[in-house]
């Protein structure tokens, strides 16, 4: 059992994407970092990174090809702010999925760690 199974498979990532897109939608500093007016796709696509890292679907790659996550985000300027404010909405999506302790600190050390590492500007 992979751990996308253990914490309920795509109705948990699901809920946890649309529970931090939904806080990023009224987000001042990590709002401009989505050119597309409606945030459906970046939340698709997001959800779809997450099941592949976590052991489900490959659709991620199948549809996109490598993450190449630092490629992917070198156009906008990742300040350690937008890292905070990141990490703010993805521990709300955590919560909201009610996760045991043990899952949500696997998941939660991952986010951080995958957070720092778009930092791409000092300010």
């Amino acid at each position: 059992m992979t751990f996308y199974d253990e914490i309920g498979g795509h109705d948990t990532i699901t809920l946890i994407v649309k529970t931090f897109y939904a806080g990023v939608a009224e987000d001042q500093v990590l709002r401009p970092m989505y050119p597309e007016a409606d945030l459906g796709p970046a939340e698709e696509r997001f959800a779809m990174f997450l099941e592949q890292y976590w052991g489900g679907p490959t659709t991620y790659s199948e549809q996109r090809g490598h993450p190449r996550l630092r490629m992917r985000h070198a156009p906008f300027e990742v300040t350690h702010e937008a890292r905070d404010r990141w990490l703010v909405h993805f521990r709300a999506g955590l919560d909201a999925a009610n996760l045991s302790p043990e899952q949500d600190a696997q998941f939660w050390a991952y986010v951080e760690h995958a957070a720092t590492f778009m930092v791409n500007t000092a300010s």
